[in-house]
């Protein structure tokens, strides 16, 4: 039996991992900025707690993990699920909307895994997954803000890998494609007001484009969740570990890209050593 501290579980992927979590036996310390929503849908349950928290709050943030030592005595896998998307070319974003997605994307993901990691540090043990994106490995026209953030993701997970795997910590981040959820919804997906007539054919056919997109995703959420609680028992869990075939695709066309900078630029890259 593991106890999970999950952010961002009222809805979404949060709320399906949460569910699941508590069917298998698991406690979960379930958190949210309205934590009634999480115990009307899902009840009272010896092993559920539900917790207020907004992850941009530091001190709400280390109230959330000291309810979660209290009530279960520890936490063995934290899954820092809150965040929210952009859309919209990088220069019509304004400031306080990059702002602010960074506030919860990065920066609260950083408070909360502060908050938390003090007690597994303690007990030697534990593992976090951090929810990432196929953006987080690859940018593209129309979510430049947000993939930005995801790459920030991915920068601190490889390095909390690399710091906590000699404390028996495992560190992976999670990089799902679209899935058929509602994160192409205003209540999840932001569009900066600004629109430039220049950038039409970039980022403002991306906005078309995910609209269309909205509830036709090709991956399976319900899929992703049984994987993802699954994933949370493997013994050596990877550093990255890559959710739908869209993803896959991604990652290797990528690859097949810079491999192909580095092979016609190779001359000129290593010609600055000494």
């Amino acid at each position: 039996m593991k106890t999970w501290f999950i952010t961002g579980a009222s809805r979404g992927f949060g709320a399906r991992i949460t569910q699941l979590a508590l069917e298998r036996g698991d406690n979960v310390v379930a958190t949210a900025r309205n934590p009634k929503s999480i115990t009307e849908s899902l009840g009272e349950m010896p092993n559920l707690l539900a917790v207020a928290l907004d992850v941009t709050d530091e001190p709400q943030a280390r109230e959330a993990a000291a309810a979660a030592i209290e009530r279960f005595g520890g936490v063995d896998v934290l899954l820092n699920n809150a965040g929210f998307g952009l859309i919209g070319a990088v220069e019509e974003a304004t400031s306080a909307e990059v702002e602010r997605l960074y506030r919860t994307n990065v920066f609260g993901l950083l408070t909360v895994t502060r908050a938390v990691l003090q007690h597994m540090r303690a007990k030697r043990s534990g593992r976090i997954l951090n929810i990432s994106s196929i953006g987080g490995y690859r940018a593209g026209a129309g979510f430049g803000i947000y993939c930005s953030t995801k790459f920030a993701v991915e920068g601190l997970s490889e390095a909390l890998h690399a710091e906590l795997a000699p404390l028996g910590i495992h560190v992976t981040v999670i990089e799902p494609g679209y899935f058929r959820t509602d994160f192409l919804d205003a209540s999840s997906l932001s569009a900066s007001a600004t629109r430039i007539s220049d950038y039409d054919g970039t980022a403002g056919a991306v906005r078309e484009h995910a609209a269309a997109m909205n509830h036709n995703q090709p991956g399976d959420p319900e899929k992703f969740a049984r994987q993802l609680v699954a994933f949370a028992d493997v013994p050596e869990p990877p550093v990255r570990m890559p959710f739908g075939g869209d993803t896959v695709a991604a990652i290797a066309a990528k690859h097949m890209s810079d491999d192909e900078i580095i092979r016609r630029w190779r001359e000129v890259s290593v010609s600055t050593d000494f």
